[in-house]
């Protein structure tokens, strides 16, 4: 979506300076060009991203809970997780209303949900990263969570200093660096969002969705409903008597 924006006002409209663009400015923002004849496509496309993205958190979780991907350990680890969830809720409400209300007519209402929206997605992010510190302490043998974890953090620090820089140029009316900013923090979210592929690896390596992690919990529910039966050995001396008293019956009838 951002492309073919950027590629439309570029290419084919000749980077035509648009309203509500400055008189010195010549890179237009985002929501310049998405206020204009590309406001459908827009509020589609934004609400599509957003949306599914949000979509791929409560799937995480959801994934999470079954154990098809590395459990969570503790109450807080859950709690962090939803927290996740409620912010990126938040973000992609600020980015719907964004894009649906333009910066030529509701200035200051787009405006607001840009910041609802950059920052929800931030401190989603922080509390993503926050979990999958705290899991990465529980599973040492998962790299896949490392990666992913450095991921999300570079992306928390690249984008709250791109917004930073931003508010202050917009501030400044420098608006041709702050369009620049506006364009370069909104194709990282993008690999942002494409990152979390990387989470699902696991998931689509494992056969019908039963993880490592689901087989040990299985293994051990068995092993202790064993010895909660009078079988201090577990499974095996379980099965072990069951075999020697099918021996000895077997034994018994041929005797008989």
């Amino acid at each position: 979506m951002l492309l073919g924006m950027l590629l439309w006002w570029s290419v084919k409209e000749n980077s035509v300076h648009l309203v509500p663009m400055d008189a010195n400015q010549h890179i237009a923002y985002i929501s310049d060009i998405g206020a204009h004849q590309l406001q459908p496509l827009f509020i589609a496309m934004g609400t599509t991203t957003v949306v599914s993205f949000t979509t791929v958190f409560a799937t995480e979780r959801w994934l999470r809970h079954r154990g098809t991907i590395a459990r969570n350990t503790s109450w807080f680890q859950k709690l962090l997780s939803t927290l996740a969830i409620v912010f990126a809720l938040i973000g992609m409400i600020g980015l719907i209303i964004l894009t649906c209300k333009n910066n030529i007519h509701y200035s200051t209402t787009h405006d607001a949900c840009l910041v609802v929206f950059i920052a929800g997605y931030i401190i989603s992010a922080i509390f993503v990263c926050w979990e999958y510190q705290r899991l990465g302490i529980h599973y040492r043998q998962h790299r896949i969570l490392r990666i992913s974890f450095w991921i999300k953090l570079a992306f928390i620090f690249i984008e709250l200093g791109l917004a930073i820089a931003f508010g202050i140029l917009s501030h400044q009316k420098r608006y041709n660096p702050a369009a620049v900013c506006e364009w370069v923090i909104s194709f990282i979210y993008t690999f942002y969002v494409w990152s979390y592929a990387i989470d699902f690896i696991p998931a689509v390596r494992t056969q019908h969705y039963a993880s490592k992690e689901t087989e040990i919990d299985m293994a051990e529910g068995m092993e202790a409903e064993s010895r909660m039966r009078g079988y201090p050995g577990g499974v095996p001396q379980e099965q072990a008597t069951y075999s020697s008293t099918s021996v000895t019956r077997g034994q018994e009838s041929r005797n008989f």
